[in-house]
């Protein structure tokens, strides 16, 4: 619940029962909903009538001492309400503090397909949760496992939200009253429900700068009023990926539970803690669970520049609860994806040589230069590394002319044709090469083909930066092949002077279908003398191919105009495994994990290392996770820096030339390929002087 105010009127009496007291429900019809009447003066789609509940809606029962028992069925001092399979999920409220009761078990079984829920009326009552689905008769390959669900809400309207947003018909909904104290005595009923996950969701303020009434914080951590962690939910941000799907602004920080109303400088010194938004009831649910997965989930009722007045509180409360209608479904997904699994690593992994070079050479030109550094085109195909930079200074564009003359720029890794480089010494522009040595390797076996005749042909994709530039190294000599379908219709001056090369990012396998074709096509034909798919695309390759061996799901990290890390998607989907390129952990979605136990994580070359360790870590936060990695070889390969950063870099130190690292080798399984020592030219600098 917010802390600035209550839009409702309950938060004094955790113990209220839904139903108003002086009414019991009639007892529901055979096979159907329960029929509890409850009114709620901010909840419109709640009838202010003791007409029949619509089909599908929780039944919503109390608990408490000075509670009368509905005459709903069930044994004495245990009302049981069964509601369709297709319905809402019953709630249950939270017992006064002396009465304490313990889980019972239920007087039979609910029928087929129905979630049972009993509410204590008495001290000597109890409250049941649902009972766990029966365990197969025969092993399952690949059990669909649904996890039990407790939803924690603080009032009634709250609750009745919660309970109208689609969660699953067996989940356990305890209200536990406002406040930090009723809410310690509410984990008690939480942790008797024996539950597989647990949420809290309902009404907050917020504290961070940019989050606006209507918002959605989703807990990083949830925090005690003294600093100290209760709880944290490293799952948030699987959960505020499936949340932002449906639409919704989605922030993902620390919640700080505090005991009372949070205003002003209250506000100011809870802020200057890193909290992003302040409650009055997460900490003590968080911290009474233990190690269960916990998620708390808050609707933004009013922050420091838009607190809540009485003018607002019908509005502001009206549209925190239609919010709140809206978490059912990624909170649902969420607990179903709760478990243990195994998760499979591959390795090698993320950055490669020729990445960490281009990412560096950016950065020691920012130092050298200063910024703004100019960079045609993204330095590397990765939102995440290219944001990073663009903070610290660098300016990206898509072509020269958005470069003021004179300017600093520095070609990407992928290369440029000849005609890039004519365009930067008419403009005067200071030159610094980041392309990949084993991309320039490739542009320097075109001009070498081309300059004796040849035609070469280039397997790879069309748009590809890499391609464009290796094209553009003789135009019309060059010919495009994306697929052997492709093989048939290709004309050639000469068939006995055919030479093919490869874009380095290609999925092997693809690419030895085309040359397949292409041998047939053109028997003569002549290859490079060292294969045109580099190391860093093997290795990543016939690692996830080995992962996948084993996992039922594989996840890749990696941009989507990433070539190399498509690439990884499709050698694993190949193989026969679900697989799914992603961007970050909020990628991922939900459903996609449920009843998954064994996860194989890879990430293309040009993804940062970081971004495999955050996804490891948020599914750490659904359950026992065991890491292990799965490795093909290691990777030894490192580039010098180009030789216009190591003479700015040795006459600003006044020392020697700064090196990345000699190159050396990579080791693929067996294996040992050699990786060239290339260092790319001097900057201005026209074609000519580069062939």
């Amino acid at each position: 619940m917010s802390t600035s105010a209550s839009p409702g009127g309950d938060g004094n009496n955790p113990d209220a029962v839904v139903t108003p007291a002086d009414r019991t429900a009639p007892a529901a019809a055979a096979g159907g909903p329960a029929v509890i009447p409850a009114q709620d003066a901010l909840s419109p789609s709640v009838p202010s009538s003791t007409a029949a509940r619509r089909p599908g809606a929780p039944a919503a029962v109390a608990a408490g001492a000075a509670s009368p028992a509905l005459p709903l069925g069930g044994s004495a001092g245990v009302a049981t309400v069964t509601v369709p399979a297709a319905g809402g999920p019953a709630a249950v409220g939270s017992p006064a503090a002396a009465d304490s009761p313990q889980v019972t078990a239920a007087a039979g079984a609910p029928p087929a397909g129905r979630a049972a829920v009993l509410a204590a009326g008495s001290p000597a009552g109890g409250v049941q949760a649902p009972p766990r689905p029966a365990e197969p008769a025969a092993p399952v390959a690949r059990p669909q496992r649904r996890a039990r669900l407790v939803v924690a809400t603080a009032l009634r309207f709250e609750a009745m939200a919660a309970g109208r947003s689609g969660l699953p018909s067996d989940t356990v909904m305890v209200r536990t009253g406002m406040g930090p104290d009723k809410a310690g005595r509410a984990a008690r009923v939480v942790r008797q429900a024996r539950p597989d996950a647990v949420a809290i969701v309902g009404l907050s303020g917020g504290l961070a700068p940019g989050i606006k009434p209507g918002d959605i914080v989703v807990a990083s951590e949830v925090r005690a009023a003294d600093g100290s962690v209760a709880a944290r939910c490293a799952s948030a941000p699987l959960l505020a990926g499936d949340l932002r799907r449906l639409g919704l602004t989605v922030h993902v920080g620390p919640i700080v539970t505090v005991a009372k109303v949070a205003t002003g400088d209250d506000r100011t010194r809870l802020a200057a803690t890193g909290a992003i938004a302040v409650d009055m009831e997460s900490a003590p649910i968080a911290a009474g669970v233990g190690d269960v997965p916990f998620a708390a989930v808050r609707v933004v009722v009013d922050t420091a520049d838009e607190p809540l007045g009485r003018l607002d509180l019908v509005r502001r409360g009206v549209l925190g609860l239609r919010t709140m209608r809206r978490l059912g479904l990624p909170i649902g997904a969420w607990a179903a994806a709760v478990g243990r699994r195994t998760v499979l690593l591959a390795e090698p992994r993320a950055f490669c040589a020729g990445v960490e070079r281009a990412i560096e050479v950016v950065e020691r030109a920012l130092e050298i230069h200063g910024a703004p550094v100019y960079v045609r085109k993204q330095i590397v195909h990765n939102s995440h590394v290219v944001a990073d930079l663009a903070a610290r200074g660098a300016i990206f564009v898509e072509e020269l002319d958005e470069v003021p003359a004179g300017a600093t720029v520095v070609f990407s890794a992928h290369g440029v044709a000849p005609a890039v480089w004519n365009q930067a010494d008419g403009r005067k522009l200071s030159v610094i090469d980041a392309t990949c040595p084993l991309v320039e390797k490739v542009h320097a076996e075109a001009r070498r083909f081309t300059s004796r005749g040849d035609t070469v042909l280039l397997i790879g994709h069309s748009g590809h930066e890499e391609v464009d530039g290796t094209l553009g190294e003789a135009p019309g000599r060059i010919r495009l092949v994306q697929s052997p379908d492709e093989v048939d219709s290709l004309d050639v001056p000469d068939p006995e002077r055919v030479t093919y090369l490869m874009q380095t990012t290609l999925a092997m396998d693809e690419a030895a279908e085309v040359v397949d074709a292409l041998k047939e096509r053109f028997p003569a034909i002549v290859g490079p003398g060292s294969a045109d798919i580099c190391y860093a695309t093997s290795n990543r390759q016939n690692a996830v191919r080995k992962v996948a061996q084993e996992a039922q799901l594989v996840l890749v990290v990696g941009s989507a105009n990433s070539a190399n890390s498509v690439r990884l998607v499709e050698v694993s989907r190949r193989d026969g495994v679900a697989s799914h390129l992603v961007e970050n952990v909020g990628d991922v979605e939900l459903s996609w994990l449920d009843g998954v136990e064994t996860i194989g994580i890879s990430a293309g070359a040009s993804a940062p290392p970081s971004l495999v360790e955050e996804l490891t870590a948020a599914l750490s936060g659904l359950g026992a996770t065991d890491v292990t990695t799965r490795s093909v070889g290691t990777e030894t390969v490192a580039f010098h820096l180009p030789k216009e950063l190591r003479r700015a870099g040795a006459t600003a130190a006044g020392a020697a030339s700064p090196v990345v690292a000699s190159a050396s080798s990579v080791v693929s399984g067996s294996s040992v390929v050699s990786a060239p020592r290339v260092d790319p030219p001097s900057a201005p600098v026209g074609p000519d002087a580069r062939s």
